[in-house]
C-alpha cells in the first residue's frame, strides 16, 4: 500500500505545485515519488533499473537533440512562419494548430510533435500577443487526438498494431478512426472557444519572419527533419508490406539525430540545453509505475469488480482511468494480452487504442505528451499549464471524445 500512498501524494502534489513557498516542477515530484518507493523498499534497486524503458528514453532522447538543433538553428521559427503566417485570427490560429499538429502527430507520433511544437507554439504566442496556455493547450489537445488515427500516431497504438492480431495495421486504423478523430479535433476547438470566449476575438494576427541564427546548424536540422520523416515513411511500408524487420523508432529517432550528434562537439552548449528534466521525469515516472504494478492493486480491484473486460464500456472505462495511474503504454502493455486471450475483435483493439491515448486528455499525467510540453514550457518561457487550468477542458473534452468515438464505432 506505501505506493499507492505514494502516487496519491504524487498526483496531490502535481495539482498544487507548492509545499508552503518552494514550487515544485512537476519532474521534481515525480523524482521524490521514485525515490519514496525505492528507499522504503518498494522496489529493488535491480527491479528499478529493469523497469526503465531504455527505447523509450533513446527515441526521446533523438528526438530531444532534433528539436534542440531546430530551435538554436533558427530554421523551426522559419519553419514556423510558413506553415503559420496565413493564420490572421486567433480562430484560425488554433484551428490550424488543432488539424496541422494533430495529422502530423498521426505520421510522426505525439511525443516528436510535442518536443517540436512546444517552442513554435510559444513564439506564436509572444508574436501575436495571445495567451500561451490557449496555443499550449490546443498543442497538447492535438496531439493527443490527432495520434489516435494512426497506428505510428504514439507507442501505445504501436503495440496494438505489432501484437493485437490487427489485419493491416494503417488501413484498419483509419477506417475505425479517422472520422470520429476529425470530430474529436473539432471538439476540442470548440471547447477552447467556450471557455476562453473572451480572448477569441475578431483581432487581426501579424506575423514576421525570423532571420535564421546559424546557417550550417540550420542545415543539419532540415537534413535530419527530412531524415525522420523517411524513415517514418519507411517504416509505414514495412508495416504495410508486413515485413518481419525489428526497425524500432528508437533507431529512427537516432539515425534521424545523427547529423547534428556529429556537429555537437563543435558546439557543445546545445548538450546543456536539452531537457534533461524531462528525461528524468520519464525515468522516474517508470519506476514508480512498476513499483505500483507490483503491489497488485489494481490487479485486484479488477478483478474483485468481476468486469467483463472485453466490453465497449468496460475498455474505456480501465483506459481512461488506469492511464492516468500508471500511464498509458504500459497500461496497453498490460491489458492488450489479456484482450487478446479473451478474443476480444479488430473493434475490440481499436477501443482500446482510441481509450488509452484519449486518457490523455483528462489530465497532465494522462500521456506523456503532455507533461513534455509542460516541462519544455516552463523551461523556455515560464509559462505553463496549471494541473486545474488543465482537468477544467480536458476533462468535459475527454467526456466528449469517448462518446463520440463510441457512437461512430458502434456502427462497424
Amino acid at each position: 500500500m506505501i505506493s499507492i500512498i505514494v502516487l496519491l501524494f504524487v498526483f496531490l502534489l502535481i495539482a498544487v505545485r507548492q509545499v508552503g513557498n518552494i514550487n515544485l516542477q512537476i519532474w521534481q515530484i515525480m523524482l521524490l515519488g521514485a525515490l519514496s518507493v525505492l528507499f522504503s523498499g518498494q522496489i529493488s534497486l535491480n527491479e528499478a533499473l529493469k523497469s526503465i524503458n531504455i527505447d523509450v528514453m533513446l527515441f526521446l532522447l533523438g528526438v530531444f537533440i532534433i528539436g534542440q538543433a531546430l530551435e538554436d538553428s533558427g530554421y523551426l521559427y522559419h519553419l514556423s512562419y510558413r506553415l503559420f503566417h496565413r493564420a490572421k485570427s486567433l480562430d484560425s490560429l488554433v484551428l490550424y494548430i488543432l488539424f496541422g499538429m494533430g495529422i502530423f502527430s498521426a505520421l510522426l507520433m505525439n511525443d516528436t510533435l510535442a518536443i517540436i511544437g512546444t517552442p513554435v507554439v510559444l513564439s506564436l504566442a509572444r508574436k501575436t500577443n495571445t495567451q500561451p496556455k490557449i496555443l499550449l493547450l490546443s498543442l497538447a489537445f492535438a496531439v493527443t487526438i490527432g495520434s489516435v488515427m494512426s497506428p505510428i500516431g504514439n507507442p501505445q497504438n504501436l503495440l496494438i498494431a505489432i501484437h493485437g492480431n490487427i489485419p493491416n495495421p494503417f488501413v484498419t486504423f483509419m477506417k475505425y478512426l479517422l472520422l470520429p478523430t476529425l470530430l474529436n479535433l473539432l471538439l476540442a476547438y470548440l471547447l477552447l472557444r467556450l471557455f476562453y470566449r473572451k480572448q477569441f476575438n475578431r483581432k487581426a494576427l501579424t506575423h514576421y519572419r525570423e532571420t535564421i541564427k546559424d546557417p550550417r546548424l540550420a542545415v543539419l536540422s532540415k537534413t535530419s527533419l527530412i531524415l525522420l520523416a523517411t524513415l517514418v515513411l519507411a517504416k509505414i511500408v514495412m508495416v504495410l508490406l508486413n515485413l518481419d524487420i525489428d526497425f524500432k523508432l528508437t533507431y529512427i529517432a537516432l539515425i534521424a539525430a545523427l547529423p547534428i550528434i556529429v556537429f555537437i562537439p563543435k558546439r557543445p552548449v546545445m548538450l546543456k540545453r536539452i531537457d534533461w528534466f524531462t528525461l528524468v521525469f520519464f525515468v522516474s515516472m517508470f519506476v514508480l509505475m512498476q513499483s505500483v504494478w507490483d503491489s497488485g492493486f489494481f490487479q485486484s480491484a479488477v478483478a474483485a469488480a468481476h468486469l467483463n473486460l472485453t466490453s465497449t464500456g468496460v475498455i474505456f472505462l480501465v483506459s481512461v482511468l488506469l492511464s492516468q495511474l500508471l500511464s498509458n503504454v504500459p497500461l496497453v502493455a498490460l491489458y492488450l494480452p489479456i484482450l487478446v486471450q479473451l478474443g476480444a475483435s479488430t473493434k475490440g483493439m481499436m477501443i482500446l487504442a482510441a481509450g488509452s491515448t484519449i486518457a490523455g486528455n483528462l489530465t497532465i499525467l494522462g500521456a506523456a505528451s503532455n507533461v513534455i510540453i509542460i516541462q519544455n514550457s516552463e523551461k523556455r518561457s515560464g509559462a505553463t499549464l496549471t494541473f486545474w487550468e488543465f482537468v477544467r477542458i480536458g476533462a468535459p473534452l475527454t467526456v466528449l471524445n469517448i462518446m463520440v468515438y463510441w457512437l461512430l464505432l458502434s456502427i462497424f
